[in-house]
């Protein structure tokens, strides 16, 4: 192999990252890599500001290596996040159902998604428990080629939570990069990557979490159990940072939106909340190839689904609502049981819900065609019936796009019968959040009860505003219909 040439570059200016080619210099910008804490936020998008840019560019003759031994890390590094585009999808989320609901279809992402889009695989072994012993400073050392007193003069505790701090860890990797010492800068690099975008934590600080598992370079199952449990906490809080690897969470959502040039080109300028809530199950990009043969983690241990643990806590997620992004048809709504909801956070298990997920994932229980038959990428009516009815009971965040009609509705289209609906679901909520929140039904919601006092409240605003909607009609109506009556009345 050819020798790595590196150059670091630590300036204040902004520059375009040059993208991987064969051959060619891959120049990657760190500044991606230090922004992707995602401090994503429905009202305020604003990353955190650092006062210099760390720019670095690598020139890599024969960077398959890297490729093999960290997947496909360096290109997520480039990945320009449409921001505006996540903080849409998150109002989709479904804390219910550990999913994104959409009003027919839902996604979610997947071990198997997650795999391919950056490269590693799961291993067979433990993943990450938050139970392992903090590493010593000679470990550190070694892990990275680096002296044993420079990790332990730098060792540092922010936030409750030891670490290195990244000025550090950027400055050797400066050092062993003129040095042209590859394994010590690439380790170096890859800890960076770790630390700052794959499991963020805190500012300019790679913790002990993002140590340890770049030890077992077995990221995936906590990756995605970070994006599950940051989504639902945000969610259950109804406002709020999402943290964690938020490039990533992008590259799987916009795997699965339309590649039709209509739908990119957005040529109507329409918003994107419009775009997304226009979409319909046959718009959707499902299912990519690469999962043909693929053995599927459908279940681990005594759950019924799949128990995932983060680096904050722990949650589940539902893989038999996934089928159809996998190859496998979508034929009737789920099996309740199959849908059990699990989630805590680190410090409030007292479930000891942490312990029997370790023990879950002794045993995982794999799937394949010869379980889930032959490959058939399909939704049957059952199930999407099934999710119009879940849409409409838990409201979507946006306003369906309806066109403006060139008619005025008849009185058989008064919304009398939506009313009587929003009825029924005002009643429900009634006495499960507000007369009764202590109901043993309603605890057991992975919900806040403000949660469901703002679902209340916003379906009593849309009885009223359809009421008003109805006596305008029916006065219009009247209006209309009573000189016709009168001259009908003066013809006998």
């Amino acid at each position: 192999m050819a020798p790595i040439v590196i150059v670091l570059i630590v300036t204040v200016l902004t520059q375009q990252p040059m993208h991987f080619h064969q051959g060619l210099p891959y120049i990657i910008d760190i500044k991606d890599l230090i922004f992707a804490r995602a401090t994503l936020n429905h009202v305020d998008n604003r990353l955190p500001m650092l006062e210099q840019w760390v720019l670095l560019n690598i020139w890599a003759y024969y960077p398959l290596g890297f490729k093999a031994r960290f997947g496909k890390l360096l290109p997520l590094l480039t990945t320009q996040v449409d921001e505006g585009l996540m903080s849409v999808l998150v109002q989709f989320y479904d804390p219910l159902y550990r999913c994104f609901t959409f009003p027919d279809f839902q996604l979610l992402p997947t071990l198997e998604e997650y795999v391919y889009l950056v490269g590693i695989p799961i291993l067979y072994q433990l993943p990450f428990r938050g139970l392992e012993k903090i590493p010593a400073s000679q470990e550190i050392a070694d892990l990275l080629h680096i002296d044993e007193s420079l990790v332990g003069a730098h060792m540092t505790t922010k936030g409750g939570i030891q670490g290195l701090p990244s000025e550090f860890l950027i400055s050797q990797a400066t050092i062993y990069g003129k040095a042209m010492s590859e394994d010590a800068f690439e380790a170096i690099f890859f800890l960076l990557i770790y630390g700052l975008m794959l499991f963020p934590n805190i500012d300019k600080f790679v913790d002990v979490n993002a140590i340890r598992i770049f030890s077992t370079l077995n990221p995936v199952p906590t990756l995605l159990g970070d994006a599950y449990f940051s989504l639902h906490m945000r969610n259950a809080k109804g406002d709020g940072a999402i943290v964690c690897c938020l490039p990533l969470l992008y590259k799987w959502f916009i795997s699965h939106l339309p590649q039709t040039v209509a739908f990119k080109e957005n040529k109507e300028c329409l918003r994107l909340s419009t775009r997304l809530m226009s979409l319909t199950n046959d718009d959707i990009s499902w299912y990519n190839c690469v999962y043909d043969g693929v053995q599927i983690i459908d279940s681990c241990g005594e759950f019924s689904n799949v128990p995932l643990l983060g680096t904050c806590g722990g949650i589940n997620y539902n893989y038999v609502l996934a089928r159809r992004q996998l190859g496998f048809p979508l034929k009737d709504k789920p099996n309740n049981i199959l849908l059990e909801g699990v989630f805590f956070q680190d410090g409030k298990d007292p479930q000891g819900l942490k312990a029997r997920m370790v023990r879950a994932w002794r045993k995982i229980h794999r799937k394949g065609r010869k379980e889930l038959g032959p490959k058939n990428c399909i939704t049957l009516e059952p199930y999407t019936v099934w999710v119009r009815k879940m849409a409409s009971e838990y409201l979507m965040p946006y306003e369906y796009p309806r066109p403006t009609p060139m008619i005025l509705a008849g009185p058989s289209t008064l919304p009398n019968q939506g009313i009587k609906e929003k009825d029924a679901l005002i009643e429900f909520l009634e006495h499960q959040v507000i007369d009764d929140p202590d109901d043993v039904w309603t605890s057991l919601l992975p919900q806040s009860s403000k949660f469901w006092k703002r679902r209340y409240d916003r379906l009593a605003k849309e009885k009223a505003d359809m009421e008003a909607t109805y006596e305008r009609e029916v006065k219009r109506l009247r209006a209309s219909y009573l000189p016709v009556s009168r001259a009908l009345d003066d013809c006998f």
